[in-house]
């Protein structure tokens, strides 16, 4: 008999539900999120020799489990919360809930979607995220650090500290600041004070930014992608997609792809009247990263400048002509993500 096994992952536990070909619930457990209830939970499932796992939010809370189940040679698909939590609205009636109906309700979701993103062991693209997101954390933290400066700069300058800040201007301003005064009150003192610290830990920042960055130049380079072959696509950015996007099979075309990035518009039709609006949908980030890409060919001649500048002679605003030229290079991407797994295969 095929199952589907639906789980539900929390910081502590498992819950999981299994479900036979029609549909029908065949047993609910719950299981501890350590070792035994691991071991526990592949002894409850096994029982099944032909079975399916549906892991909801598998690139989330439900990664380690998935990751585990997938290492093991377990077919396991990922179930966003946003769609088991629609089948259980519309399946109930109601948002009446616990762990036992969202395992259910995970499994079928699985079950009545054949589009879900199938679970890969992790590679060299989840590699790339965690350098991404780790770098995304480090030039925050310099950012609040150059605020925090520029705070305190302020109130040490006559007029203040104008334009962008950086280590080297803050050091140069920091230096001018130097002779000491005898009205010099001691809430200046402490500012310089602090000042100075903040220029160190900006300045530490800046060494580890560059040493991430080299790192993840040369993780782009062993990858062997083509992304950089496009206008604008640096090691940064191109981390950046690998890792956001994962495995291009789970999406069936290049329209799937750039519903997902957030640069297809929104069909809203209603009777004759057809209508399209900007989607807010999609994954923002990487929806971002293709507007950096399309910034960087607006500026400058070649296909994509050129694709952007015939819009505008068109009549198309900036703004239209923008969007116009993001979905062009969300096609570019596409095309290339495709062409790196083939290669690879």
């Amino acid at each position: 008999m095929n199952v589907l096994i639906g789980v539900d992952p929390h910081k502590a536990t498992n819950a999981a539900a299994i479900l036979n070909d029609h549909g029908e619930l065949l047993e609910c457990a719950n299981f501890a999120q350590d070792r035994a209830g691991l071991r526990a939970l592949e002894r409850w499932a096994k029982r099944f020799p032909v079975r399916r796992w549906a892991v909801e939010g598998a690139n989330g809370l439900g990664r380690p489990l998935a990751q585990k189940l997938v290492a093991a040679g377990e077919t396991v698909v990922d179930v966003p919360p946003k769609l088991s939590a629609k089948v259980r609205v519309l399946s109930t009636g109601n948002a009446r809930k616990n762990d036992a109906l969202d395992a259910t309700f995970t499994a079928l979701a699985a079950l009545r979607n054949e589009r879900l993103a199938r679970v890969h062991p992790e590679d060299r693209t989840e590699v790339l995220r965690l350098l991404s997101e780790r770098r995304e954390d480090l030039v925050a933290e310099r950012t609040r650090f150059l605020n925090r400066l520029h705070g305190l700069l302020r109130d040490l300058v006559p007029g203040g500290v104008p334009g962008t800040l950086s280590a080297d201007r803050a050091a140069r301003i920091l230096r001018r600041l130097r002779p000491r005064r005898k009205w010099r009150s001691a809430a200046e003192s402490v500012r310089r004070r602090l000042a100075s610290e903040l220029l160190r830990d900006v300045r530490a920042l800046d060494r580890r930014i560059s040493d991430l960055d080299e790192r993840i130049r040369k993780e782009v380079e062993e990858s062997g992608t083509s992304l950089m072959e496009i206008f604008g696509v640096g090691p940064i950015l191109a981390a950046k997609i690998i890792g956001m996007v994962g495995n291009v099979t789970r999406f069936p075309s290049k329209a799937h792809f750039a519903s997902y990035a957030g640069v297809a518009p929104v069909e809203v039709s209603s009777g004759e009247v057809v209508r399209h609006r900007l989607s807010l949908a999609g994954n923002r980030r990487l929806n971002w990263a293709l507007h950096m890409i399309a910034i960087n060919q607006a500026r400058y001649k070649g296909q994509g400048g050129s694709y952007y500048r015939k819009k505008v002679a068109e009549g198309k605003t900036h703004r239209e002509a923008m969007r116009c030229l993001k979905r062009r290079v969300s096609d570019a991407v596409f095309k290339k993500l495709m062409l790196d797994l083939e290669e690879a295969a």
